[in-house]
């Protein structure tokens, strides 16, 4: 076996390392199932190893009856198919933590109810921790064979999938794992955790995880240790058996996001943080009850945080603890509470303190959770607020434990609960002039800074860029007064005419007509010109402000799209039409709203100014603006806000700020926050600057004086010129790998028609040398074209259009040489347009390219296609031509008949001998070429056998191993074939007769009949029996039932 390939490299070194945690670990390959089976499954269709299963239960319940121990198997392994596949997974996960819970007929005859544990949570030695390798799985769609399972007392809770190390680990997402989602998802039904690793690069995730949601797991015990990114600190760090029942038990969430339900596993920053506040508050005598600031950059799952460490203190902290969850604004104690009762954390309703009175009721009454505005705590001038609660097994956790009005409040906080303990949760570090703050919760207990969340991609990195700077203020025309009012970033009416009056003249220069209308002009260029069309904010001084932007954009977004709808009648160009057709449907079906707090009088109020609020207040009461623009596939892409929607709101898709607003510090970090979050192909945020907030970037963020201002990696936003640099490096990257390789860039830019043709041709046979080569191109270049698009639409992007367009030709080119080239994917694209401003129309592939591909090897013309390589110098581009024809028929024909998997193996070994450097391209031309006459043969087969497709899979399980049969012998054998599908097909097959074990009987009875009654003497009994089991296991995962069967589908 090849020593780079998946096995030697990266599978067996993890099975030796759970070995080396405990774990038993067996290679499933050859396991035998059925009667006498080598894990006691009945079927492959069976994913809990029930024996193991049974034995747990008894250890773990000695005082119960083996009825009830069978009850609760029961329970476990039941069919959970009609359920979506994250709410089966929450159903196992709920009978984990809190056991099956059965009914028992008691000696007089009544009921009572008993609880089945299902794992000793607490002394990880009392439960069987097993590894399988190679564990084949059946499900309706056909067998799967994931690479490791790791089962906690029989259950399959621990899903790995790897990959070899020159594959990306994207891959084992996007195929391997959609796949087994499809084909066995009573698997996955399972699943506490989901791993996907090529050895050096590792991610985790659950059941529900989109991709950007998987993610790194860089450290094993403490945040001080040096971030490691290998499949060995995620084993170590996620596998060892405290730290794994210690996420299953506490670590684990089920939300429901736009009507889906989702799973949260905790990162690994939140795992670690939470763990070290526990610690905090098991030494409550040392630290007073001061557990604590807990600062996690924003973005990063701050509630999400506080959930996962109220969930464990619960479960594994004695004491009755209640929790006061306290915040300073009323959208963040509306969000945070929605978040813990759509997380299911909160049992009971009605806690959310809509006073100070009903405050003062919660905390005198016995609730596990209380939630409250800091304002709540308010006591009457010159009186001392009085205390509420004795008790010393309450909580309180406060959101943006920074802010001033914790520290006036504080003191009354601890006056109403002289005995609880304070936990201080914030986005944004500590600055000068809130020391106040460590009184009350003491120091940092954890640390998840900017450029930690950065490097795991917990958060995207954040970039500013200033626009039209004649436009911009300058610091002098703010002064200190108005800055600190504005800073308070949610202003009551009074506040804002407060500005208006006292700051006429700052007033005047931020809200005059023709600036905000320059203002309204580049933001539409702007916004249509960005490579990611992700969803936007705009923030503005005031209400007035923000409703007059609505309408100056609104006005030039019209002008725009008339501009494309002119362009596009102009335009001879099929390519361009096309992309203005796409612009121009974006422009018609996106949404813009304002979302302004409401006041009294408002109506009149505006009327003054000349503005007409009532249409805006109509919507913002009559539909769910916020529930649409959450949503990424809502055409809602585009919102005017002042104050709204700027702390503790969290829309993903949202890429873009722009913002004119003079504001600093917590707030200024607050508002950047909401284009952070990760979301599918996002690479950063963006902050369009249009009032000179980023100008003195110190003095905008002096909220790093005690943490580093002078690094500027650091800081949470950078200018866009190191986007730019980032971009500029990634080309000279890209130039120096082609070089090593060959290929000069400059040539293949500077050619035209078809020299360019030719040049770009040399290129892609240069890429295509071996995978290795093909997939270190291929990232190189996705960079390439993921940070061009993130820096449009900046005039710098000109001086990269050219490099870019040659770059991304290569990629298309390389790839559509295996693949089939999506070309409607290139016409949504807004760079496409400067492609073509700049490259010949040889730039752009067409469906000639799409075509250039081996579809069928059946119609190969061999003798051509090798004397075409002989002669021809693109040597490496026909073999990756070859290699993915076979592959492609590979999967068709092992699908249908398993005992082809010799021709898979074969194939899979000629690869991995090529990629290694140990056939040269011809050798591995002409061994491609031989193994591709086999399975043209092979598919032939059938017909010179007299059989079909179907009876040959059964025939050849009966004769293979070859057996010497005469030829009298092989036509009873293909009898036996073609009256056993036939019999099965009339009588046995029906609807989901997989499902139910008197109909798996009746098949497995048929087989055995037939069989017997049908085969040579020849076949003894000890061959009989394997014969009876092999042939079982064959329907089994090709046949569906009422004539659905993996046949039928391999001919679609």
């Amino acid at each position: 076996m090849n020593k780079y390939s998946e096995n030697k490299l990266v599978e067996k070194p993890t099975m030796e390392l759970f070995g080396e945690l405990g774990y038993e670990v067996v290679d499933c390959m050859d396991e035998w199932v059925g009667e006498n089976s080598t894990l006691g499954r009945e079927t492959r269709r069976d994913v809990v190893l029930e024996v193991r299963l049974r034995q747990a239960l008894e250890r773990l319940n000695p005082t119960l009856s083996e009825e009830s121990i069978g009850t609760a198997v029961t329970e476990l392994t039941k069919d959970r198919s009609t359920l979506h596949p994250t709410l089966a997974n929450k159903e196992v996960h709920e009978l984990l933590k809190g056991g099956v819970r059965i009914s028992v007929k008691a000696k007089d005859g009544s009921i009572r109810g008993q609880t089945v544990r299902v794992i000793d949570w607490d002394t990880p030695e009392n439960n069987d921790f097993f590894l399988a390798s190679q564990f084949w799985v059946a499900g309706d769609l056909g067998n799967k064979r994931p690479d490791l399972i790791g089962f906690v007392n029989g259950l399959p809770l621990v899903f790995i999938e790897l990959k070899a190390v020159h594959e990306s680990v994207k891959d084992g997402y996007d195929k391997n794992l959609a796949d087994y989602k499809e084909t066995i998802p009573q698997l996955l039904w399972y699943s506490a955790l989901i791993i996907l690793s090529n050895g050096s690069e590792s991610r985790i995730g659950t059941i529900s995880s989109a991709w950007e949601h998987f993610v790194e797991w860089p450290k094993i015990e403490s945040e001080e240790e040096s971030r490691t990114v290998s499949i060995e600190t995620m084993v170590r760090g996620t596998c060892e058996k405290n730290r794994l029942l210690d996420l299953i038990e506490n670590f684990i969430l089920f939300t429901e996001a736009f009507g889906a339900p989702a799973k949260i596993l905790a990162k690994n920053h939140q795992f670690l943080g939470v763990n070290n506040s526990i610690k905090a508050l098991q030494g409550l005598e040392e630290n007073n009850g001061r557990l604590g600031v807990f600062w996690h950059t924003q973005g990063s799952g701050k509630s999400y945080s506080m959930m996962f460490f109220s969930q464990k203190v619960l479960r594994k902290m004695p004491g009755n603890w209640s929790f006061v969850i306290v915040t300073d604004r009323q959208e963040l104690d509306d969000q945070i509470y929605k978040t813990f009762a759509d997380g299911g954390v909160i049992t009971e309703p009605h806690t959310q303190a809509t006073s100070s009175a009903h405050l003062r009721q919660l905390l005198t009454e016995d609730h596990r959770f209380v939630f409250s505005l800091i304002h709540k705590f308010r006591a009457e001038p010159g009186m001392q607020h009085p205390m509420l609660s004795e008790r010393s097994d309450i909580i309180v956790i406060t959101d943006e434990a920074h802010r001033s009005q914790y520290d006036t409040l504080a003191n009354n906080m601890r006056n109403a609960l002289p005995n609880a303990s304070f936990l201080g949760f914030t986005g944004t570090p500590l600055i000068v002039g809130e020391e106040r703050t460590k009184e009350v919760f003491g120091d940092y207990v954890s640390v998840y800074d900017f450029r930690q969340s950065v490097e795991d991609r917990a958060t995207v990195p954040l970039y500013y860029e200033n626009r039209i700077p004649e436009l911009e203020l300058t610091n002098k025309d703010l002064n200190e007064e108005m800055e600190t009012l504005l800073d308070e970033a949610s202003l009551d009416e009074e506040e804002e005419k407060k500005i208006e009056r006292q700051f006429a003249r700052q007033y005047h220069l931020i809200t005059r007509e023709d600036r905000l209308k320059t203002v309204a002009k580049d933001l539409v260029s702007h916004l249509m010109g960005r490579g990611h069309h992700g969803k936007a904010m705009v923030v503005s001084i005031d209400k007035a402000t923000a409703l007059r932007m609505y309408n100056y954009v609104s006005e030039r977004w019209e002008a725009y799209k008339q501009d494309l709808i002119k362009q596009k009648a102009q335009s001879s160009d099929p390519v361009n039409r096309a992309v203005l057709d796409n612009q121009i449907a974006f422009m018609e079906e996106t949404d813009m709203a304002l979302v302004v707090s409401s006041a009294q009088a408002e109506i009149p109020d505006m009327k003054k100014k000349g503005l007409d609020i009532a249409p805006h207040r109509k919507r913002m009461v009559d539909e769910d603006l916020e529930k649409k623009f959450k949503d990424p596939d809502d055409p809602f892409r585009l919102v005017f806000v002042c104050a709204m929607w700027m702390t503790g709101f969290d829309v993903p898709s949202c890429s873009t700020i722009y913002l004119d607003k003079p504001m600093r510090n917590h707030t200024l970090m607050q508002t950047m926050a909401r284009a952070n979050r990760v979301f599918r192909d996002k690479v950063n945020g963006l902050i369009v600057d249009y009032v000179g907030v980023f100008r003195d970037l110190e003095r905008a963020l002096a909220i790093y004086g005690a943490r580093g201002s002078g690094d500027g990696d650091s800081s949470p936003v950078l200018d866009k010129d190191r986007l730019v640099q980032s971009l500029r490096m990634g080309i000279q990257k890209t130039e120096e790998f082609c070089s090593a390789l060959g290929i000069n860039l400059d040539s293949i830019q500077s050619a035209e028609g078809f020299e360019l043709i030719q040049k770009l041709d040399e290129a892609v046979e240069l890429v295509l040398v071996d995978e290795d080569t093909k997939r270190k191109y291929t990232a190189l270049s996705s960079d390439v074209n993921r940070l061009f698009k993130a820096i449009l639409p900046d005039k710098r992007a000109n001086e990269f259009i050219g490099r870019r367009s040659v770059i991304r030709e290569i990629e298309r080119k390389v790839k559509s040489k295996s693949d089939p080239v999506d070309v409607s994917e290139f016409m949504n694209d807004v760079e496409t347009l400067l492609d073509r401003s700049i490259a010949t129309e040889g730039y752009f592939i067409d469906q000639e390219d799409s075509s250039d591909r081996i579809v069928d090897l059946s119609k190969v013309d061999f003798d051509g296609l090798s004397a075409k390589f002989e002669k021809g110098d693109r040597k490496n581009t026909e073999v990756e031509k070859l290699k993915a024809a076979i592959d492609r028929t590979l999967a068709k024909m092992v699908e249908v008949n398993r005992t082809r998997i010799d021709f898979r193996e074969k194939f899979e070994e000629l690869i991995a001998d090529y990629n290694a450097g140990s056939k040269n391209v011809s050798e591995i031309f002409h061994e491609l070429v031989v193994l591709a006459k086999e399975l043209t043969q092979e598919e032939q087969r059938h017909i010179r056998e007299g059989l079909t497709e179907e009876e040959l899979s059964i025939f050849d399980i009966l004769t293979r191993p070859e057996m010497d049969l005469s030829e009298d012998e092989v036509e009873s054998v293909k009898k036996v074939a073609r009256d056993l599908l036939n019999t099965l097909k009339a009588e046995r097959l029906v609807l989901d007769w997989k499902k139910r074990s008197e109909t798996r009987a009746g098949v497995q009875v048929t087989i055995e009949t037939v069989l017997d009654e049908g085969l040579p003497p020849k076949f003894g009994k000890d061959v009989y029996t394997i014969k009876c089991r092999s042939v079982f296991d064959h329907v089994f995962d090709s046949y569906m039932g009422q004539g659905a069967s993996v046949y039928e589908i391999a001919t679609v």
